[in-house]
């Protein structure tokens, strides 16, 4: 396949499907120091090091970008629950639109400040997508502030304003002297800005509790949130759904066909046992959790099953030096691919880690649940045939009764005139020309050496 993007060709010679399918768990890797047998000094010197490590392969600037946030308006989904349409601020000059769900305080009451929650949506995702908007009346109703956003390439920040559109998927092959891998290692530290800016806005709420943010991820999300996780520590808790399964040389995300995935996590293999290396940092920040199906296929979990992740946390607890907030895990026999955090077991932790203001241990034990294929008939939700399936999201019972299907017009963020206004720093097309002269430039400066 060959694309034209300016006058600069892009080569699809990603890995293929069927070596992504045979892949396995990759290489072993030699073991990191253990923790033991380092001074404390030491460990803490090893732990910021690798956070730096990560945000510098990863091209994610320090500072982050001035957050620059702005409501353009609000609406109510549903009874109990306001959703604003936001921008913020992102990596390279661009902008995120965001819907931001919380509880309405004309209708419902609670004492003290809210907790905070980021969703991070697999590939093709965005903040249209079903579990988006779910996810943001669940937990407003339930009492949080929750961020829902489009990735890029996807929603409004697609040039067709398309979604499930891909339009990242394209390998680009950087200008000779630059490794391989770095289009998708700035796409990548792109997608970990977005993330990292979403939880700044929500310290930036007064009615947030900065010590209470979580994030949720789903698929390319869960790579996407275990790495941001790793270096991001003013986020208490992380929950990550299909995936999680950060493996060795030539494994999973090495063999991934996707830029967005398989360079980046190649260029973090100056880390060492990489897996390891990020659960540990993950368990320096706090509490983690990892909701699998046992038959999910999408991320070949069968090959990284209970027994490999229980390995991996071993090693991760020898580099961390102890098992406090170390990532626990659950496999759901028969289950494949789904989101899995909108279930009783997925709020049941979430609440015991960031303390929803309105719901409580018992409220949550007895709410009633949605099955999600028959809410989405009902509703006329768009989820694609192939999700719809009881092995998948269609089979999930998620928390919560009455959920609206939000319209894809009451989700857009900005008004047309501003959106045409504004395409410049929302869309792939504008980010990659961007990019194209970044390349560019670090060449020349690599050729003048």
């Amino acid at each position: 396949m060959f694309v034209c993007f300016g006058a600069r060709t892009l080569h699809a010679q990603q890995p293929t499907a069927a070596q992504r399918r045979t892949a396995g768990v990759g290489a072993t890797v030699k073991p990191e120091v253990p923790a033991k047998d380092l001074t404390a000094k030491q460990q803490a010197a090893r732990l910021a090091k690798w956070r730096e490590t990560i945000r510098k392969q990863l091209y994610i600037p320090s500072p982050l970008p001035k957050l620059d946030a702005k409501t353009w308006s609000t609406f109510s989904p549903m009874p109990g629950v306001l959703a604003d349409r936001v921008t913020y601020n992102t990596a390279d000059g661009m902008v995120v639109p965001a819907i931001v769900y919380r509880p309405d305080p004309k209708t419902v009451k609670w004492k003290g400040k809210l907790p905070g929650i980021v969703v991070v949506n697999g590939h093709g995702g965005d903040k249209f997508t079903w579990y988006a908007f779910y996810s943001g009346m669940l937990f407003a109703k339930a009492g949080a502030v929750v961020v829902t956003y489009d990735p890029i390439g996807e929603g409004e920040r697609n040039i067709d304003k398309k979604s499930r559109a891909g339009a990242h998927d394209k390998w680009v092959d950087p200008p000779a002297g630059l490794p391989r891998t770095d289009w998708g290692q700035r796409l990548a530290g792109l997608m970990q800005v977005d993330v990292m800016q979403a939880v700044s806005y929500l310290i930036s709420r007064p009615e947030v509790d900065p010590s209470r943010i979580a994030t949720v991820g789903f698929s390319m999300g869960s790579f996407i949130t275990g790495i941001n996780g790793a270096i991001d520590t003013r986020i208490h808790a992380v929950l990550l759904s299909g995936g999680g399964d950060f493996d060795g040389p030539g494994g999973y995300f090495d063999s991934n066909p996707l830029p967005c995935q398989s360079p980046p996590y190649r260029s973090l293999e100056v880390l060492g046992d990489r897996g390891a290396v990020l659960y540990a940092l993950n368990a320096a920040r706090g509490p983690m959790y990892v909701m699998n199906g046992a038959a999910d296929r999408v991320m070949d979990i069968p090959h990284h099953d209970a027994a490999w992740f229980a390995a991996l946390r071993e090693r991760a607890i020898a580099i961390r030096g102890t098992e406090k907030n170390m990532f626990t895990t659950i496999f759901y026999p028969g289950i494949d691919h789904r989101p899995s955090w909108v279930d009783r077991d997925g709020v049941e932790w979430l609440n015991k880690q960031i303390h929803f203001a309105i719901w409580d241990e018992k409220t949550i034990v007895n709410e009633p649940t949605t099955h999600v294929s028959t809410w989405a008939r009902a509703t006329d939700a768009d989820i694609s045939r192939n999700y719809m399936r009881e092995d998948r999201g269609g089979g999930l019972d998620a928390l919560g009764t009455g959920f609206p299907a939000i319209r894809r017009e009451d989700l857009m963020v900005l008004p047309d005139a501003d959106w045409l206004a504004m395409k410049d720093k929302l869309t792939y097309a504008s980010w990659a020309a961007k990019m194209k002269a970044a390349e560019d430039e670090a060449a020349r400066a690599v050729a003048a050496k």
